[in-house]
Parts: C-alpha cells; sequence; structure tokens
C-alpha cells in the first residue's frame, strides 16, 4: 500500500480522511501538516532506501510520532515476534544496521538501527501504540485497504473468463499509461 512504503500509507490516510485543513486558527501545525514535514523529510534523506523499498527504523520512528528509542524498540520486538509466529523469517525483514553517531567532543558510539521492508513496516504500524494519532489513522488505511481487496477479490472470482480477459488487459493498460508517464517525467 503502498507503492513507497509507510511514507504514501500515512499521506493516503489523510487524503482517504479528507483532512483539509492544514493549520488551525491558532496557526499551530496540525497532525496532517506534521506529517507532511516529516513525509519530505524522509524524502530527501536517502533515496537508496527510498528505491529498494526499504526504511530505517529510527526514521519511521519520527514518521510514527515517537519520541524515545526504547518504547520504539519494544513496537519492533513485537513486530519480530508476529513475523515469527507468521512463519517468517525476521531476519529478513528486520535487518540491523548499526550506525556510528558523534556523540560530542569527537567522541562517537554505536547506535542500534534496524533496516526494514515494507512488510516489516506494515507488522510495526499495526503493533505500535493506537493512542498516537498518526498510528491510529496507518492502522485504519490498513483495515480500509484490507476489506477493498476482499472485496475485489470477490468480484473478480465472479466475473466469467472473458469478463477476467477484459479486466487484466484494462489493468496491463493502466500499468503502461502509469510507465509511460514516468518516463516522460523523467
Amino acid at each position: 500500500m503502498y507503492s513507497q512504503g509507510i511514507k504514501l500509507i500515512i499521506l493516503n490516510c489523510f487524503a482517504n480522511l479528507e483532512l483539509q485543513k492544514e493549520y488551525t486558527s491558532s496557526g499551530e501545525p496540525t497532525d496532517k501538516a506534521v506529517v507532511y514535514s516529516c513525509y519530505h523529510t524522509l524524502l530527501s534523506t536517502d533515496e537508496t532506501v527510498i528505491k529498494v523499498k526499504e526504511k530505517y527504523a529510527r526514521e519511521l520512528m519520527k514518521v510514527l510520532s515517537y519520541k524515545d528509542w526504547r518504547y520504539f524498540y519494544a513496537v519492533i520486538e513485537k513486530a519480530k515476534i508476529a513475523c515469527q509466529n507468521s512463519e517468517i523469517t525476521d531476519i529478513d525483514h528486520f535487518v540491523v544496521r548499526n550506525k556510528m553517531v558523534e556523540i560530542g567532543s569527537s567522541a562517537k558510539r554505536e547506535q542500534k538501527d534496524y533496516k526494514l521492508t515494507r512488510y516489516a513496516c506494515y507488522l510495526i504500524a499495526q503493533n505500535a501504540n493506537p493512542r498516537l494519532k498518526i498510528v491510529a489513522l496507518a492502522q485504519t488505511y490498513f483495515a480500509i485497504q484490507t476489506r477493498k481487496q476482499e472485496i475485489s477479490e470477490k468480484e473478480y472470482s465472479s466475473l466469467t473468463e472473458d469478463e477476467k480477459r477484459f479486466y487484466q488487459r484494462n489493468l496491463t493498460r493502466k500499468g503502461n499509461y502509469s510507465l509511460n508517464q514516468t518516463a516522460k517525467n523523467a
């Protein structure tokens, strides 16, 4: 859901819920403005990560409004357990990527981070604290998209063979058009 990972999910949450105002009358930014700010910050941080559809946990932590790593780390651990319980190897989706960070006076220390796949981002959003508005919106988005997919599958299975062929041709046409537009804009 999300062709570029969790960032697009969050943006789509706002689009789908039709939140229009970016600032309140007092001039304070709303959640929408904060999310857009996080989104644009993430877009500019690591283009390679976006291209391979992987994110870093510390970046996702900021997007999901977590302030403290230890609380977000607990969410990551819950997501890893969910991954393992689904009989999926968690180390394929949660890759440890420790970084060296400066702590002052030119001293450095190792800081734990994870490189996350799209699936890992999904699991983290599903296991995060729903009291955080951005997390609740992401979880709502996932629920809506799941329901849309269920309905689409039911409708597709009821089509005749000719209708299925026409449907697939239409999807291909849309995909080719999108690819053409992307090529023109490149």
